[in-house]
């Protein structure tokens, strides 16, 4: 393709977000269908600075081909100190389509491979295996940042010719397990395997979560559903896993948290494009929760630019308690503030671990819900109710409450219906948690800190007038060498209860 014809293009995309390349033909014209052997072409082309967010390079499939095979290089350029260099990501679509939420959809690995392969019988993990139909498939190329000198790419597209196979029948995890009843049900539900860009499988994902005494986990890879089916075998009396996706647009992730097993939630959109609203009822028709994933994080394109008015929860602590945790709980408690103030609905807190790989954690963090049974519509409503809490592993227990004055009480995510100027005691107690400090936080602040006593139990006292609502915290002691006023790392919290009528 000449540099005019791609600036022309660019400018023609400008508006969409999308270049389509010129296409790639495997047509015999006048000639028999084949039924063995294979055939590759390869593309090349330079994409300037500032290119659309997608490229679509059509290809022209024809009768006869049993798999569909892909691979793409691209140049890494020295840049100047501070300047992202290039990163690529890939995925394809089928001849059904490219339309936003379609069904065309066939995969995806983000910048994690370099090649994939897609048949009938099977397919490259990330990837969905089924017919290799014939018409116009798409390879979409992901340019996530490009160096000032542009970026040199190659695709090469193979077409493997024989007999298509039989496409295995998908087996998807129950929604159901035995649990304890009504209890409380710890669970991670932001994990990634080897169908994303994690290092893990599933199996060694569910023996992660055993040993760090989940009940439940939720799958969730980077704009793929390939992993809703590779549990089978996996999950039992003891595990209950639910099937999600982590939806990673270019300014900030979702979890698309316990959704229907097989649903395919888009990501090619930026706030700017007004298109969030539509996924996000989507996720809910599907039965899942929309909860903004590590809204603070640093990593390009990872922040949260899109508001919470969808927003079911938010995750507010993502891996190891960080700096951008911090910020994630400041905004999430000044937003409890409005809710109060505004008498709108209030939104939830939850903690996921993120986890991809060793030494990374399974269970770093957690959230610990109150459900009915264990059963995805028990603990997704727990999880909406915001009765739940956070804890950064299952050697941590903990409890907190609210009383008035004649007995009434309420707990984590309830509300204590009581007069303005009534007394009002709040207990917290933990387990697990030696050395550390808890804390009862306010619409005003951090009102009241202590040291953990040897049996774990703190006590407070206030009134609605003085609290709007109370939630706690348990930190470990600042870093060393922290400002004195930087509180330490989480160790478990709470979401509020509130009080007054």
């Amino acid at each position: 393709m000449h540099r005019r014809d791609v600036m022309r293009l660019t400018a023609i995309a400008a508006a969409t977000g999308v270049l389509t390349l010129e296409g790639v033909s495997f047509a015999h014209a006048g000639g028999p269908e084949r039924t063995d052997g294979e055939e590759t072409r390869k593309v090349t082309g330079r994409l300037p600075a500032g290119a659309p967010d997608y490229i679509h390079l059509p290809v022209e499939v024809p009768r006869g081909v049993r798999e569909i095979a892909v691979s793409y290089t691209y140049d890494r350029p020295t840049v100047p100190p501070g300047t992202q260099g290039n990163a690529c990501d890939i995925g394809i679509f089928d001849e059904r389509g490219t339309a936003p939420g379609g069904p065309g959809f066939r995969g995806w690995s983000g910048g994690a491979r370099t090649e994939f392969a897609i048949s009938a019988e099977r397919a490259t993990p990330g990837y969905l295996a089924g017919p290799v139909r014939p018409g116009t498939w798409h390879v979409i190329l992901g340019p996530y940042t490009v160096a000032p000198q542009g970026m040199a790419y190659e695709v090469s597209v193979t077409l493997r010719y024989g007999r298509q196979g039989v496409t295995p029948a998908v087996v998807h995890p129950p929604q159901r397990a035995k649990g304890r009843g009504r209890a409380w049900y710890r669970g991670d539900n932001h994990l990634h395997s080897v169908h994303s860009d994690g290092r893990r499988t599933p199996a060694e994902i569910a023996a992660a979560a055993r040993a760090a005494g989940l009940d439940w986990i939720t799958t969730t890879e980077h704009n793929t559903t390939s992993s809703h089916g590779a549990w089978q075998g996996l999950w039992g009396d003891d595990l209950l896993i639910l099937t999600g996706e982590e939806v990673t647009t270019r300014n900030g992730h979702v979890l698309a948290l316990g959704t229907d097993p097989g649903t395919f939630i888009d990501w090619r959109y930026r706030a700017r494009d007004d298109a969030f609203g539509r996924f996000a009822r989507r996720i809910r028709q599907t039965g899942g929760l929309v909860v903004p994933a590590h809204p603070y994080a640093t990593c390009v394109g990872c922040a949260w630019k899109f508001g919470f008015a969808e927003a079911d929860a938010v995750e507010v602590w993502n891996g190891p308690y960080t700096a951008d945790d911090e910020m994630a709980l400041a905004a999430w408690d000044a937003m409890l503030v409005a809710s109060v103030r505004e008498g709108h609905r209030w939104l939830p807190a939850m903690g996921n671990s993120d986890a991809h790989r060793e030494p990374q954690v399974v269970g770093l963090s957690q959230t610990v819900v109150l459900a009915d049974d264990l059963s995805r519509p028990a603990l997704l409503a727990g999880i909406r109710a915001g009765r739940s809490w956070i804890a950064e592993s299952s050697a941590i227990g903990l409890s907190f409450t609210a009383t008035g004055g004649r007995g009434e009480h309420a707990g984590i995510g309830g509300r204590l219906r009581v007069a303005p100027d009534t007394d009002v005691t709040l207990r917290l107690e933990v387990t697990g948690a030696p050395g550390c400090a808890a804390s009862f936080v306010t619409d005003q602040g951090r009102l009241f800190t202590t040291p953990l006593p040897p049996d774990g139990r703190v006590e407070w006292h206030t009134t609605a007038a003085r609290s709007a609502y109370v939630r706690a915290e348990v930190r470990r002691p600042p870093a060393d060498g922290s400002p004195a006023e930087l509180p330490g790392a989480m160790a478990a919290m709470t979401n509020p209860v509130f009080l007054g009528a």
